[in-house]
């Protein structure tokens, strides 16, 4: 069973961006409004697969299930 990442302090920095996370989904390895520009940077940064999030304006509680 995997643990929860949470990401409330990421949404108080980055809400209402997007952002580009390292493979542990720990770091923010670029940010911005459109996420083909966050890509890009990421891309350039040396990331080959970086995960993509648009962070919420506004925190919502979410409960889900990973099935990886």
């Amino acid at each position: 069973m995997k643990n929860y990442i949470d990401l409330t302090n990421i949404q108080k920095k980055y809400r209402g961006s997007w952002i580009a996370l390292d493979n542990n989904l720990k770091k923010v390895i670029s940010n911005g409004q459109d996420a083909k520009s966050v890509y890009d940077i990421a891309i350039k940064q040396g990331y080959k697969i970086p995960t993509l999030f648009k962070v919420p304006k506004k925190i919502t509680p979410y409960f889900g299930v990973s099935f990886i």
